[in-house]
């Protein structure tokens, strides 16, 4: 693996440490997140430049595709690095329309980490995360049953650390009395800002925040401020979101994806971009 130095450095998962700026893999999977990519060689590809460019953090789940993401990484990246960590989610399927039904029931994630496990070709996750709520954002249920059928899995030994995605406050709360956890994986970006206080809370206690959908989704973020701002720096709109988001908080971690290696590349060097004082208090007011 090239030791070459990306934005951010590092933050600790555990007693594991990962570059804060890793790759989300969901987007090598076909439309919508089903079936194979257009590109298989192209998909691998990507996923061999973020480990060469010294990414240590890999985002997935048994549900792209289903199965896709895994069975690309495990192709492309197999045996594993000692300092690459791969990052799953459970707690969620797939149906034949593309949605993402819940799939919470202790049975249903069992069988989840060890289908990920399988097609990973792992021994022990690194680190799992339970999906809550659904398509369109938390949902503020009790999460006990579940989580604690993940850390019983844990004490068995087949997940090294846990998190949870998709949460409310009261729910990382709630996990966090079963048993710790070491990330927690919520929508955030210029324009959500909903998690601003737990961000501070989880920074407080070592616990990193990953934002997915850091451009906006399926939706990219669209905003005058934010065009002004990168206009200003001769930068693309997504390379100041992303500057601005490892500048909001250290223990913010990126997973942007995308299915083209010079996309990557070019993610890494906006991230990189260091936004003045004035900068940062004029993008600040898009999501308020």
């Amino acid at each position: 693996m090239a030791s070459t130095s990306l934005p951010g450095g590092t933050w600790p998962l555990g007693d594991l440490t990962v570059t804060r700026f890793g790759y989300g893999a969901m987007q090598l999977a076909g439309p919508w997140v089903m079936g194979p990519p257009a590109d298989r060689d192209g998909a691998l590809a990507v996923l061999r430049e973020a480990v060469d460019l010294g990414i240590t953090h890999i985002d997935t789940s048994g549900a792209y595709g289903p199965r896709v993401t895994n069975q690309l990484i495990r192709e492309a990246l197999h045996p594993y690095a000692d300092d690459l960590h791969i990052v799953t989610k459970v707690g969620a399927t797939r149906d034949e329309q593309g949605g993402w039904p819940p799939a919470r029931d202790p049975e249903s994630l069992r069988r989840a980490v060890h289908d990920n496990l399988e097609v990973l070709g792992l021994e022990t996750l690194d680190l799992v995360n339970l999906r809550l709520g659904n398509a369109e954002g938390p949902r503020a249920v009790p999460v006990a049953e579940a989580f604690g059928t993940l850390a019983d899995l844990q004490r068995q030994g087949l997940i090294r650390h846990l998190g949870v995605s998709n949460a409310t406050a009261g729910q990382v709360a709630e996990a966090r009395s079963i048993a710790p956890i070491v990330c927690v994986q919520n929508m955030y970006n210029l324009a959500h800002r909903h998690d601003d206080e737990l961000i501070g809370e989880l920074a407080a206690e070592g616990i990193a925040y990953v934002p997915f959908f850091p451009l906006g989704g399926f939706s990219p973020l669209q905003s005058s401020a934010l065009s002004a701002v990168a206009a200003g720096l001769g930068a693309t709109p997504m390379s100041v979101a992303l500057a601005w988001l490892l500048q909001r908080s250290p223990n913010i971690l990126l997973i942007p994806g995308t299915s083209k290696v010079a996309h990557l590349r070019e993610n890494v060097a906006g991230a990189a971009l260091r936004l003045a004082p004035g900068d940062i208090a004029e993008l600040d007011e898009i999501g308020r």
